[in-house]
């Protein structure tokens, strides 16, 4: 029989079989599995002789052009700026070397297996967070809208960041930095250094004052900082132009975006062993403190740099992998990418504590000279005898060992009078045991000490654009989570959508650059994604667990991955990680109840943080963080509950994905168990094997865009039902 014959014949067979199983789906069946969404695809078989037979078969939903595209992206999206400025405070808070015990543990516990799950379900259901929940559970559909809340809130003030990031890297490029030296003021009779930046540091002057030109409260709102109002906008065009075109335009980005740093760090980190000090702050940084890491707050803190490090719950996760293959081994990304984060984390603690360790020797350095000249004065005015300084001692090129032993016996000698001396002990340690994080670190700290570099510009330009870089590769997941899942569910074209997404945000973002603004970023940071996050995160396990059902869930993957997963995965899904989750929640309202609500605020006076507790209209902000961002879950389950939305609705729960058309069905909202996995009987309920055939044109159909994130987001072809509405709500 002639090739095209074979066609015609295939497809009339089609036609029969799916108006037969059009009736079948329609019969008031009491069989449970012809209630329920079902998605009803070929064989493998007829799979096969379609991609053999050459027939238009396609899938046009944006896919990755290659693997290492895929993990660079997530790399991005994990790899933040907590990894540069959060993870080496952690470290050197609670024990050195000896809190990568609990990191590591937790992230065997918690991390892994629950970036698994979420790369699993984006993967196998191939639609944003909204989509993948919705299907999974109807009345637990609030997650997906949840997590794009929180997203939106987490991006208002971390684009902030980049803007203050773009601003010092825009201001690197001169010689010397400007926050090299102290300003002078200068009057009519004579020349003075800046009173507030002689009670700081040239360094915490510029930050506070020269950049954000901070109020001395929240209340105090100041007008808007222009320079980091056009910063801001900046950082919000970059975002929207790589963004507007999904993974097509973000995807290329990310060759640069997610490499870069690692370069940064690399050329850090020889840069830093060769300065004198290094191997002292590297010392100091792993030397375990094992006393400590019994503490319940270090495993605390280690959970909950774990949860944020790998980006769970944001629904960037489960954004990027729909886009992968359904048979991508997603297993071997969450493991790969889990570790990468980690050996990032510790790869940029070893380049903070490198040139922290070159910082505190030269602090100590001016500090054994000062003190020095201090004792010189003391033994010419005869404060001091000469008897008592070691022969061997010589104050105009003294060490910081021998002034130390001067420094004892003159405390041994002097012990009642010794506070009047004035005199200081000079340890790099007391240094280096300034714990620093967050602002603090990168643009004040880290800044000082790259002053001290030769080539100090260059230097100054590769981090903040290294910064720049970070913050732009966790912004794409970010953007991403929001963009996707709505896209998916509303059918509203990307771009616009992109547009429109940015814009809001940058107006809405303003805040952040008023004088006040640094107060709000606190605010935001502490209140907005935390406790939400966690809420969200343990809904997602127990929708998987529990009510789709552990079981299932593990025949899908083996469906998928072509092996069963360890049952480690098992246990820890089931029982071990919801126990971690719920007790990390306690912890941290426990944690958020203790701490008095507040902030630290820069005093021009003083020239020094004062903490401020939030004024009443400061609480009910940050209560109402907190409130939206969890809304959807009780929002959408009552609604499903009540069945306050017809169900007819069209939503993923109650339509039927037929190969190029929808066939609407009964919903039973208790049954919310709808099995992904493909359904070979009546009693089984099918799976949404995504496989390329679903995509394919059927004949008679009408010619419309059928890329699911193309022009209108629409993963299939619409029959033409003029009762069936457009949304998936």
């Amino acid at each position: 029989m002639p090739k095209n014959s074979k066609v015609v014949k295939r497809d009339l067979d089609d036609e029969v079989i799916e108006s037969v199983k059009d009736l079948l789906s329609n019969e008031d069946s009491s069989d449970d599995a012809f209630k329920k969404s079902e998605l009803m695809v070929d064989d493998q078989e007829e799979k096969d002789v379609d991609v053999e037979e050459g027939s238009d078969v396609e899938d046009e939903r944006p896919a990755w052009n290659s693997k290492l595209q895929y993990i660079l992206a997530q790399v991005g999206f994990s790899v933040g700026l907590g990894n540069v400025w959060r993870f080496p405070y952690l470290c050197q808070k609670n024990g050195g070397g000896a809190y990568l015990v609990p990191y590591l543990i937790l992230l065997l516990i918690i991390g892994i297996p629950l970036f698994f799950l979420e790369l699993a379900v984006g993967q196998r259901i191939r639609r944003g967070s909204i989509g993948v929940w919705n299907y999974i559970s109807p009345k637990l559909g609030g997650i997906g809208f949840a997590s794009c809340v929180v997203c939106f809130f987490v991006a208002l003030y971390y684009n902030v960041i980049i803007g203050w990031s773009l601003f010092y890297f825009s201001q690197s490029f001169q010689h010397p930095l400007p926050w090299d030296q102290c300003p002078l003021v200068k009057n009519t009779s004579h020349t003075f250094v800046e009173p507030e930046c002689e009670k700081s540091s040239a360094t915490t002057y510029y930050w506070y004052r020269e950049a954000l030109n901070i109020s001395s409260s929240l209340s105090e709102s100041g007008g808007l900082n222009w320079k980091m109002t056009i910063c801001l906008l900046a950082a919000w065009v970059m975002v929207c132009l790589a963004m507007i075109k999904g993974i097509q335009s973000s995807g290329k980005i990310m060759y640069f975006s997610s490499l870069f740093p690692y370069v940064v760090l690399l050329c850090f980190l020889i840069r830093g062993l060769l300065l004198n000090g290094s191997v002292d702050g590297i010392r100091h940084m792993f030397t375990p403190k094992l006393e400590i890491m019994l503490e319940p707050k270090v495993w605390r803190e280690a959970a909950t740099q774990v949860f944020f490090a790998l980006g769970l719950g944001f629904g960037g996760v489960i954004a990027f992998s729909s886009y992968n293959k359904r048979d991508n081994n997603c297993h071997f990304d969450a493991v790969l990418v889990s570790f990468i984060n980690f050996f990032t984390s510790v790869l940029a603690t070893l380049v903070v504590f490198a040139v922290l360790g070159f910082k505190a020797n030269i602090i100590n350095e001016k500090c054994v000279i000062q003190n020095s000249e201090k004792i010189l004065k003391l033994l010419k005015i005869g404060n001091l005898s000469q008897d008592m300084i070691p022969h061997h001692i010589n104050f105009s090129s003294i060490t910081a060992e021998d002034y130390n032993l001067v420094y004892d016996i003159i405390q041994k000698v002097k012990e009642e009078e010794f506070d009047s001396l004035g005199l200081k002990s000079c340890q790099i340690e007391d240094e280096l045991n300034k714990a620093v994080q967050g602002t603090g670190l990168a643009f004040i700290a880290f800044t000082e000490a790259m002053t001290h570099f030769p080539a100090s510009p260059f230097w100054s330009v590769m981090f903040f654009l290294m910064l720049v870089n970070l913050g732009l590769g966790s912004m794409f997941g970010t953007i991403e989570g929001i963009i996707t899942p709505i896209v998916d569910t509303f059918k509203i074209r990307k771009e616009i959508l992109t547009v429109i997404c940015c814009l809001v945000a940058f107006f809405i973002g303003l805040i952040f650059v008023q004088r006040s603004g640094n107060y709000f970023v606190t605010m935001f940071d502490d209140y907005s994604a935390t406790l939400p996050l966690l809420i969200v995160v343990i809904l997602e396990n127990i929708a998987v667990t529990r009510i789709y059902g552990i079981d299932k869930f593990m025949e899908d993957l083996k469906d998928m991955l072509g092996f069963s997963p360890s049952q480690y995965y098992y246990y820890m899904w089931k029982y071990v990680s919801p126990l971690v989750l719920l007790c990390l929640l306690v912890a941290s309202i426990v944690q958020m109840g203790l701490s008095p609500p507040g902030y630290n605020a820069w005093i021009e006076d003083t020239a020094m943080e004062e903490f401020h507790s939030y004024p009443t209209w400061g609480m009910i902000v940050c209560i109402s963080l907190m409130v939206l961002a969890i809304l959807p879950v009780p929002v959408v389950f009552m609604v499903r509950r009540c069945n306050l939305i017809d169900d007819s609705s069209g939503s993923l729960a109650s339509v039927s994905y037929k190969r190029g058309r929808i066939i609407k069905e009964p919903v039973n909202l208790e049954g919310d168990n709808t099995s992904l996995i493909h359904g070979k009987s009546p009693s089984e309920v099918p799976s949404p094997n995504f496989g390329k055939n679903i995509y394919r044109k059927q004949t008679g159909s009408p010619t419309l865009d059928t890329a699911p994130n193309g022009r209108y987001g629409i993963g299939y072809l619409m029959a033409d039902m003029p009762d069936m509405p457009e949304s998936d709500l």
